[in-house]
């Protein structure tokens, strides 16, 4: 095994048979004599390690927790299946490299206890995840977009067209062997701030704010990261596992999110589901995507899930 020392160590490990590339965040004075609750992150659609669980990572371990932030496959630094392309997150599949993930911690001798914490679609793959797999001990989300009918669906027109676009470009891909892109947010790598704000509406902004070219985590700054994804994306991103069997997660639950965020119902109609032991902690203050980067919000967040974790 490579030496490990407290901060953001680089690491692999396997799924569907080809290694994904990881960051996995040590604590000061880490001891690896000892014994640490990790946590798996899994991250806001459509992002690479280097954004969200790059800034939760290091917040997580400062807080005396072993933290791992991975590229799924196909995405980041990882490589894609053999015979297809990059810039894909299907669902299923951010769930059974989520199992992978819980695994390869569980290998390291230092790790006590594995918890979950996902942010934005990232809740949604905790969720799920943990549904069977009983190895995560607690999961806490953050602007959780656990309940995607109450959002993605409200419009079942809309989202209609966009699965038959969706499924256009399956057909495509299939009969050409040859990837088929867009941008599933309709952000672009090219847009202005005006540009896209004109297109999205006032909403927009704090999305360019972050995933824009000249945004604080955008293609300008996270060099692996782009927001052109694979043209069949909405296929998978239209089906919510952990909504559907939220009653039968078992795990302790942290629920974090924005009643005034755009996102709420998300998390809101999530937990009108849950059975379990679960907690919820609400904002005012902060949007949405504040809980990505905004130092104020962050905090918050991740005080919050360090306390849960630790009771």
């Amino acid at each position: 095994m490579t030496t490990l020392t407290a901060g953001k160590n680089k690491v692999t490990f396997k799924s569907y048979g080809v290694n994904l590339a990881a960051d996995l965040y040590l604590p000061q004075g880490f001891d690896e004599t000892k014994k640490y609750k990790a946590i798996v992150g899994a991250s806001p659609f459509p992002q690479v390690k280097e954004q969200v669980l790059g800034t939760y990572g290091p917040e997580m371990a400062a807080r005396g927790f072993i933290f791992l932030g991975f590229d799924y496959l196909g995405m980041g630094d990882s490589l894609a299946l053999p015979g297809e392309f990059k810039q894909s997150r299907y669902m299923f599949r951010l769930i059974e490299t989520t199992w992978d993930a819980v695994s390869y911690l569980g290998t390291l001798p230092f790790v006590d206890e594995i918890c979950g914490l996902g942010v934005c679609q990232g809740g949604s793959i905790i969720a799920s995840a943990s549904v069977t797999d009983h190895r995560i001990k607690k999961i806490a989300t953050v602007s959780g977009m656990m309940a995607a009918d109450g959002f993605q669906w409200s419009d079942k027109d809309m989202a209609n067209q966009v699965i038959a676009t969706a499924n256009a470009s399956k057909q495509k891909m299939f009969e050409t062997g040859e990837a088929d892109y867009n941008a599933p947010i309709v952000l672009t790598d090219d847009h202005t701030k005006e540009e896209f704000v004109a297109i999205a509406g006032p909403m927009g902004a704090e999305t360019y704010d972050y995933y824009g070219k000249d945004g604080v985590k955008g293609p300008g700054t996270v060099k692996n990261y782009t927001n052109i994804h694979i043209g069949d994306q909405a296929m998978e991103s239209l089906i919510s596992i952990g909504e559907h069997y939220a009653d039968k997660i078992v795990q302790p639950a942290l629920i974090i999110y924005s009643t005034t965020a755009f996102t709420s119902v998300c998390s809101t109609q999530f937990i009108e589901k849950l059975t379990n032991e679960h907690k919820v902690l609400t904002f005012d203050e902060f949007g949405h995507v504040d809980f990505y980067y905004k130092p104020e919000a962050v905090k918050a967040s991740t005080d919050a899930v360090a306390e849960f974790f630790n009771e």
